[in-house]
């Protein structure tokens, strides 16, 4: 049986080069100081642990100026890095995660209590819609957001608002991205690996619904471009501004339930369809079964590092500017307006997955109404998430290739 570093008494003995330490929310993590990575699990037995209570008697906690936390025991004269808590962590018996929220909850509802200074949300398509009104209920509790959008005026206008309501107290970037293009991805990516350290959460909002047959400058349909292929890319190259206190969250819909693509044999063709078979309706459920698919892969690619991936469903047919393509889906929107949920119980679900604590550790789960549901069963092929992956990076190269990169 192959074991981690030397054998030892104690399965629950840190291999060389590791060390534990505690979140701010007591959750036991580990630290490897050889490859600078982090993790929730123990490396030997792979279990979790978590520390409760107050610090034992005569020890207090001290944040340095640095931002490192110093415990100190003034009696005994010792100073340590160490949580002296770690001593007494136990093991978390599995997750039960209780639901707390339900289809008529709100985003303010989910972060009240919660304090999210020193948090960064890098959301795209955040100008509007759902992705707006999670921007906003994230900013108004101390989160600093990056907006990831395509309309400057659009964007720069929202940020000037959401300013003006906060009285200035509130950190908000507007970054460009044009999805439908891989160029400007990589200029997104690179301004902002330039302008910040991590992300904590990053939230692939943006999508495109109900137009006619169009192809991208990139020569990929693209509605398939806009809600996956471009997201895989911008996640995969800002893989370094992420931790194992960062979460991916891919705002994906039950229309993935209705896809129509082949259990095995995925090609170029069925992802991005020729102007005879195409129906905006399919390859908007396309689009929303690769978000699935790509979020549970992501999910067991980097589960090692400790990142929690979530897919979600926001609502059905909720009034934001994604149907403003078509004036048939724009009338339907308008008449079951009164039936469905508003933008705040919209962003409920993306803004719960983010920020929920009984939720660390976990990854690779699709949620609606603020709680964890089923996906379809193509969907929970790992076969055709493998396929699906292999197929982007491929897709990737190509157009990476064709622009000289």
């Amino acid at each position: 049986m192959n074991t981690i570093g030397p054998e030892t008494d104690s399965e629950d003995e840190l291999p060389p080069s590791w060390e534990e330490r505690v979140s701010p929310e007591g959750h036991v993590y580990y630290l490897n100081h050889q490859t600078k990575s982090t993790q929730w699990t123990h490396p030997r037995t792979n279990k979790m642990k978590r520390v409760t209570g107050d610090l034992p008697f005569g020890w207090e906690k001290k944040v340095e100026d640095d931002g490192k936390i110093l415990f100190i025991n003034k009696e005994k004269n010792i100073q340590s890095f160490t949580d002296p808590r770690l001593a007494f962590a136990q093991e978390e018996a599995g997750h039960t995660v209780r639901q707390k929220f339900d289809s008529s909850s709100t985003a303010i509802s989910v972060l009240h209590g919660k304090d999210l200074t020193g948090k960064v949300a890098l959301i795209t398509g955040s100008n509007c819609g759902i992705g707006l009104e999670t921007a906003k209920s994230l900013a108004f509790y101390g989160c600093e957001i990056i907006f990831a959008c395509r309309n400057r005026e659009a964007t720069l206008k929202v940020i000037s608002d959401i300013t003006e309501e906060r009285k200035g107290n509130c950190k908000l970037k507007f970054i460009q991205v044009d999805l439908a293009s891989i160029r400007s991805c990589v200029k997104f990516c690179e301004e902002v690996k330039q302008q910040y350290q991590h992300i904590d959460y990053l939230i692939l909002n943006a999508g495109l619904f109900g137009i006619p047959h169009t192809l991208t400058e990139d020569g990929i349909e693209a509605i398939f471009q806009v809600c996956h292929l471009s997201h895989f890319f911008i996640v995969n190259n800002l893989s370094n501004l992420l931790n194992h206190f960062s979460r991916v969250i891919v705002v994906s819909s039950e229309s993935h339930r209705f896809a129509n693509l082949p259990k095995k044999g995925l090609t170029r063709e069925h992802l991005s369809v020729s102007n005879c078979k195409y129906w905006a309706m399919m390859a908007y459920n396309n689009a929303k079964l690769c978000n699935v698919l790509y979020a549970c892969e992501l999910g067991r690619k980097w589960q090692s590092r400790g990142i929690s991936v979530f897919a979600l469903h926001p609502g059905n047919m909720v009034s934001t500017k994604l149907q403003r393509n078509y004036w048939f889906y724009r009338l339907l929107f308008f008449l079951v307006r009164p039936f469905t949920k508003s933008l705040q119980q919209a962003a409920a679900t993306t803004v719960y997955c983010a920020t929920a604590q009984e939720l660390t550790g976990l990854t690779g789960i699709y949620f609606n109404n603020c709680y964890i549901c089923e996906p379809s069963k193509l969907s929970q092929d790992e076969n055709l998430a493998k396929e699906l992956w292999n197929l982007s990076e491929k897709m990737i190269g190509e157009i990476m290739e064709k622009y000289g990169n």
